[in-house]
């Protein structure tokens, strides 16, 4: 096999190497004390099921617990975890992965390729966000208890990005039920206590093979606060160290309090709107633009993230990617979005968005901004609350994403046909060229031409697709006085890409 490798970290396991790769400005004198955090995104039917992990809280549980065979580090790189190297065809059909070897899993039973293999099957039917991701592989064959051959049905350069996707945990393969009930993991810390919807109680692992590098605090305590002022009033009073998800006017107020830090890192997480593009009226394309033209993008950028953000453009590449197309957004120009109504043969349009807190904070503010600015082209937009329990089904609705570090990723996981994220229904019927291009630049090594069909595949989104991205959101998240941080902070998701357990420290 040739020696291809692309956009790859591969750290030493001399500690200070890894530290240094991570931001850290010192490493800690010892392992000690307890990371307490307040976290939104809980729900009473929240399990250990990596296919069904959403949210805050258990992401950032899970990624203590269970560990991916490879680790996207805080500067966007990529380096190892379960796995320690990857080669690849010339073609990037055909991958060797190397795994760790020494590594146990909380109940005492040996990591090894079997348990990878196993893992990786559970994704490969059903409603997993990562079904598109291992679809990919046409064939895995075990070459040792420590060796796999991924063989892909086309080549992919950014297949060991794939392999981070955090909702690809590894389990034990001769226990992954009960795993998945008692979160038994390869992770820093073993489950000591987890009550769903209500909290969570990790206890670091001694000898863990991340001993040195990763993993300070000997105990985590995780809360379930889903109300954005409960967080901020217990992280005020001490009652937790962390917060998740402070909203914009919120982090003003808390940058005066003394003692406290308010963290904001731009990444890719965008808050918008999907329409569903397979159902009417949404499944016009002059409806599509009509809305388009119909948002004022920067009144939700000043209004609603008081400027923590950027503006979108209906795509959901932003600037931590490699090809970031920096479309220039639809402009707000609503004598244009009722041309685009008398185009689909429409005089007025009336439609319901349903919009709560819990996808993004501001939601109704957002959509109510949306209405107001969309009334002078005649569209009436009417804000519809959480009340309603089936809102994240409905065809005109708010969404929220943290963004993939790879084209590829994200568009695979939200756009590609049929994908079990894909909540904009975008597929060959709406788009058979983006469709063609998805694969066409999945298999595409060479950098330029790569970034050209991207490109191409951005603008089509801009212009005809169902997702409606008026802004990118910094993530804001707050710390105490008693924790530590590298100056470093992952860009992928909120809380150091949702790593906090074993990057961060007492202070």
């Amino acid at each position: 096999m040739s020696g291809f490798k692309r956009r790859r970290l591969i750290q030493t396991a001399l500690a200070a190497a890894v530290l240094g790769a991570s931001g850290l400005a010192a490493a800690p004198a010892r392992i000690g004390g307890t990371l307490r955090a307040g976290l939104s995104g809980a729900s009473a039917t929240d399990s250990w099921d990596t296919r069904k992990i959403t949210g805050g809280f258990m992401a950032a549980a899970a990624m203590a617990v269970f560990d991916t065979l490879t680790e996207i580090a805080a500067d966007g790189s990529l380096r190892a975890e379960l796995a320690t190297d990857w080669t690849a065809s010339a073609d990037a059909r055909i991958w060797d992965v190397t795994l760790r070897k020494g590594v146990r899993f909380h109940d005492g039973s040996e990591f090894g390729a079997r348990d990878v293999l196993a893992s990786l099957a559970l994704h490969k039917g059903g409603g997993s966000g990562a079904r598109p991701l291992v679809e990919t592989i046409a064939k895995a064959d075990r070459l040792s208890d420590h060796r796999i051959r991924f063989t892909l049905a086309a080549g992919n350069a950014d297949f060991p990005y794939l392999l981070a996707d955090p909702q690809l945990l590894i389990y034990p393969a001769s226990r992954i039920s009960e795993a998945m009930a008692q979160g038994i993991g390869t992770g820093l810390y073993r489950v000591a206590a987890f009550e769903p919807g209500r909290r969570f109680v990790g206890t670091r692992v001694e000898g863990h093979y991340k001993d040195g590098s990763a993993g300070w605090f000997e105990a985590l305590e995780f809360h379930a606060m889903p109300d954005g002022a409960a967080r901020a009033s217990a992280l005020r009073s001490g009652q937790v160290d962390v917060i998740d998800r402070v909203a914009p006017s919120r982090a003003a107020r808390l940058r005066d309090v003394p003692g406290l830090t308010v963290q904001q890192v731009s990444g890719n997480q965008f808050y918008g709107f999907a329409m569903q593009t397979g159902t009417a009226p949404f499944d016009a394309r002059h409806i599509r633009q009509a809305l388009k033209h119909a948002i004022d993008r920067q009144a939700i950028l000043d209004a609603v993230l008081l400027g923590h953000g950027r503006i979108g453009a209906d795509s959901p590449i932003g600037p931590l990617n490699h090809h970031d197309a920096a479309l220039t957004a639809p402009a707000y120009d609503p004598d244009l979005a009722a041309w685009h109504l008398r185009q689909a043969g429409l005089s007025r349009l009336s439609v319901a968005l349903h919009v709560s807190d819990s996808a993004f904070e501001g939601a109704p503010g957002a959509a109510q901004l949306y209405a107001n600015a969309a009334s002078p082209a005649g569209i009436e937009i009417v804000p519809t609350g959480a009340q309603d329990a089936d809102w994240q089904d409905r065809p005109f609705r708010a969404t929220a994403w943290s963004g993939r570090v790879t084209e590829d990723w994200m568009f695979s996981t939200a756009l590609q046909h049929g994908a079990p994220w894909n909540e904009s229904h975008w597929g060959m019927a709406q788009s058979p060229r983006f469709q063609a291009l998805l694969l066409e630049a999945r298999s595409e090594l060479d950098s330029a031409r790569r970034g050209g069909l991207y490109a191409e595949m951005q603008q089509i989104l801009r212009d005809e697709g169902g997702l409606l991205i008026p802004v990118f959101a910094d993530h804001l998240s707050a710390v105490g006085e008693r924790i530590a941080t590298p100056q470093t902070l992952g860009t992928a998701r909120g809380l150091d890409n949702a790593r906090m357990a074993e990057r961060w420290w007492l202070a």
